[in-house]
């Protein structure tokens, strides 16, 4: 089964899987179609986290984690959010994509080539398809905005246009890629053309940059939960703070609280909140020394005993925005691989990239300029990441595959989505309808204050106010909640998934299913 927010993308995972593929080469195919069809929150000039998993126990996370330039201004100022400023990491999902079919080759029996899976991502820029409502929504919601993107409009504003959406020259450089081998981005005739068009528009990257872009393997952060391993991409991804909040959110008996009752809700948000107070110190550097802190036992239970089940801790604190696409495959074998890839916010810097068709992201806008702080601007440093696809282990095997769009919102959505599948017995369908909450700020609302959606009942609202949650809804499957998807391995090999209703993804189950 593939799990995907368009249903071109999940189409194509599927086909790989009928054709005998496995869950990494049809992962390759879903990235690259998605890169296509949505280019407002991904594409090659972004970056992909990966965690993947099979039946023999193994399992990894692939960090294709885009490093700031050699060479950086001296800043006085933050990092710009948009334009050829924030345009100051590498893009590291390409090189994802061959890193991981390298894994899939070694140990999943991989043979499928790369050219053959970027194939239908080809055909689709080239051809065109029908732009989604989502694409459309953050072209309105950024009209005021992309007119001042030198070359934004005349390759990404489809409205007032008939026909299919086509992108020739990302047709082009997906043909270069299929030609000369995912690493021709950064050291071949498209990363010569892809250095032209960055230094053309101002940011500071390299060809030597882009020749020293690599994607990193690292063990997964695990926890314990309701006798479930999660995985989660470790620092410098927000993975840590998703297990921290099922850390505390495991001290409590969410079982036997209503699912859609004030209790559950208000313990939830607070659990967000105790998790979200160390996660000023990740960063690129000593991740097992991160990790140990975040995770340690006294510390959760330390942070649980804080929460007040009637009283809201006030929260004046910072939101990190941004978008993405998570995508997750399921092969007949149990190999299993949940994916994140994004350009940060939506339509990331806003920079093209010469006459690539590409678009850059803007995720080095996530580091500080207090040179003080963990997470401060350097040349070569990765940027915090709030990309952190997951993962439940069942005795060892994959169980559940989930991960959600959203930045800061992600952790959040995670902590409803799984309690929902684990503590209620939600099947992905109910868990994914379940009503979500945003705490802090958001594109239509600076104010520090929690978004619940509407689709909440009155009274739940009522009772988060209450205790002393200062409430704004939001409209229910608003956008701005992002969209999740999950699959679930039942113990008998057969697949249940689902995508978001809050957008038009889908979850596709493959015909043919070998093992």
């Amino acid at each position: 089964m593939v799990t995907s927010p368009h249903p071109l993308a999940s189409a194509a995972g599927a086909a790989v899987l009928d054709a005998g593929g496995n869950a990494i080469e049809a992962a390759v195919a879903t990235a690259a179609v998605l890169a296509v069809t949505m280019p407002h929150f991904c594409g090659l000039g972004g970056d992909a986290v990966w965690l993947v998993a099979d039946r023999q126990g193994r399992k990894a996370s692939f960090l294709g984690i885009g490093a700031a330039a050699q060479t950086l201004p001296a800043y006085d100022q933050p990092v710009p959010l948009r334009g050829p400023g924030s345009a100051i990491t590498s893009a590291a999902a390409v090189d994802s994509w061959q890193h991981a079919l390298d894994y899939g080759a070694r140990h999943w029996g991989g043979q499928a080539g790369f050219s053959a899976l970027i194939a239908p991502a080809i055909q689709l820029a080239e051809e065109g398809y029908a732009p989604t409502a989502s694409q459309g929504f953050w072209l309105d919601f950024r009209d005021e905005e992309i007119a001042q993107w030198p070359g934004f409009c005349a390759i990404f504003d489809h409205r007032g246009r008939s026909g299919p959406f086509r992108q020739p020259q990302l047709a082009e450089s997906l043909r270069l890629l299929a030609r000369d081998g995912a690493r021709s981005f950064y050291e071949g005739e498209l990363a010569r053309r892809i250095a032209d068009g960055l230094l053309a528009a101002g940011s500071p990257l390299t060809l030597q940059d882009l020749a020293q872009t690599r994607t990193r393997t690292a063990e997964p952060a695990t926890l314990d939960y309701r006798g479930l391993t999660l995985l989660a991409p470790p620092p410098p991804t927000q993975g840590i703070s998703t297990l921290a909040i099922l850390g505390i959110l495991s001290r409590f008996d969410l079982k036997n609280l209503p699912a859609e009752g004030s209790a559950r809700y208000h313990l939830i948000v607070e659990a967000v909140k105790q998790a979200f107070l160390d996660r000023g110190q990740i960063a690129d550097g000593d991740v097992e020394a991160i990790t140990a802190s975040c995770l340690d036992r006294a510390r959760l239970d330390a942070k649980a005993a804080a929460i007040q089940s009637e009283t809201a801790l006030s929260w004046p604190h910072p939101y990190q925005h941004g978008d993405t696409v998570f995508f997750g495959v399921v092969d007949g074998k149990g190999n299993s691989a949940s994916v994140l890839q994004s350009t940060y916010f939506d339509w990331g810097s806003g920079v093209v990239v010469g006459d690539t068709g590409i678009l850059w992201q803007n995720r080095g806008a996530a580091f500080s300029i207090d040179p003080a702080h963990p997470n401060a601007v350097a040349p070569g440093k990765r940027p915090f990441y709030t990309l952190n696809p997951g993962m439940a282990l069942k005795d060892g095997r994959p169980h559940l595959i989930y991960g959600t769009q959203g930045a800061d919102g992600q952790p959040q959505t995670l902590a409803v989505l799984l309690t929902g599948l684990i503590d209620h017995g939600m099947s992905p369908h109910q868990a994914l309808a379940q009503p979500r909450f945003l705490l802090g700020k958001t594109f239509s609302d600076s104010r520090d204050s929690l978004k619940l959606e509407a689709s909440l009942p009155h009274a739940v609202i009522n009772d988060m106010s209450a205790c002393g949650h200062v409430v704004a809804p939001l409209a229910a499957l608003s956008p701005l909640f992002g969209q999740a998807g999950a699959i679930r391995i039942e113990d008998s090999g057969d697949v249940i998934g689902a995508h978001d209703p809050r957008g038009e993804g889908l979850a596709v189950a493959a015909q043919n299913r070998p093992g």
